[in-house]
């Protein structure tokens, strides 16, 4: 299969071209990204060699029907995706999320090529701390954020082609990924990177949110499996049944894998419209599809995380002349 993989300059896509190299190299593999702060070409140097790289932006329309005239598969991962980002400027999330939906919409149709469009667990809102149900497949949206709404419009965009015009693809909803390569402006790695850096991690509000927490890889294996078994028109769900909280995952788990205590935090500013609590159904994958996640329960989220502390620990010349930059603006929030 020849695979084009949009945003694999990306953390997420990044990861699933890495593991694409690795467990599928029967396949080809292009990537286009345009290459914002959040898409970085050091991410894809160790496998540079093996794939065709193109700096580009999926709202080019030409640009975009040339490639996906030449591949069998888009993996659609482009996106902006930082929710305190799309709050101070929300233009580039409709653009891209939006407008590079739809021009990728329109090229697979031209083309009769098959999409999967990972989108985000965010699109449903959030669920109150003691609700015990989870996100499945049949969850009415409720976006919160310019983030999020974007990515909800992206997916009823995906269905409507495939209603109105016939497109094989498919969607998945995957949680809160962690991992190596993910931006410093990211929760986990921020947080890692402070530690590292001797600044005290930052704790949003009370830090009783709750996230369900998957590691990258443990996403991309479900990205795989739905190219390879998922049904044409279907929508999955993808999470790890790593409900924590803010405070556990970040103040706690990462602060004992790191050697420090865990009160070793300074309290923040919340963000405005902060979402309480996802929680995610993925049973409809696992039972049709097989899927099982590697880093799951307790244990497979600390060694998730001593994998995730390691990487930045070694890699500290990928991250560190951005970090002041990063803190400042932070700090211009009160967070």
């Amino acid at each position: 299969m020849k695979l084009l993989v949009t945003g694999g300059a990306g953390f997420i896509g990044a990861n699933f071209v890495h593991y694409t190299v690795k467990h599928k190299p029967e396949h080809q593999v292009t990537v286009i990204d345009k290459l914002t702060y959040a898409g970085n070409p050091e991410n894809l140097t160790p496998v540079m060699d093996k794939i065709n790289f193109v700096t580009g932006d999926i709202c080019d329309e030409e640009l975009l029907d040339k490639l996906v005239a030449d591949c069998d598969i888009v993996v659609h991962f482009a996106a902006e995706s930082h929710n305190d980002n799309s709050l101070r400027n929300p233009w580039p999330f409709v653009e891209t999320n939006i407008i590079g939906t739809y021009r990728i919409l329109e090229a697979v149709r031209k083309h009769g090529k098959r999409l999967h469009h990972i989108s985000t667990d965010e699109v449903f809102g959030d669920l109150e701390l003691d609700d015990p149900n989870r996100f499945t497949e049949d969850t009415a949206y409720n976006p919160s954020s310019p983030y999020s709404s974007t990515k909800a419009g992206s997916d009823h965009l995906v269905r409507a082609w495939i209603r109105s015009f016939g497109i094989k693809a498919t969607i998945s909803n995957c949680s809160n990924n962690y991992g190596p390569y993910q931006h410093i402006e990211k929760m986990i790695p921020r947080q890692i990177t402070n530690i590292l850096s001797d600044i005290k991690p930052k704790l949003y509000g009370t830090g009783e949110q709750v996230r369900d927490w998957i590691h990258v890889d443990d996403h991309n294996s479900a990205v795989h499996l739905i190219l390879e078994k998922g049904k044409i028109g279907d929508t999955y769900i993808v999470g790890a049944d790593n409900d924590h909280t803010n405070n556990k995952m970040v103040f706690e788990m990462i602060l004992e894998v790191m050697g420090k205590p865990k009160d070793w935090l300074d309290h923040v500013n919340d963000r405005p419209g902060h979402d309480m609590r996802y929680a995610m159904d993925s049973s409809k994958l696992r039972r049709e599809l097989g899927w099982q996640p590697q880093y799951t329960d307790n244990n497979g989220m600390m060694d998730g995380l001593r994998q995730t502390v390691a990487w930045y620990d070694q890699h500290r010349e990928w991250w560190q002349a951005d970090k002041s930059a990063v803190e400042a603006a932070y700090a211009k929030q009160g967070q």
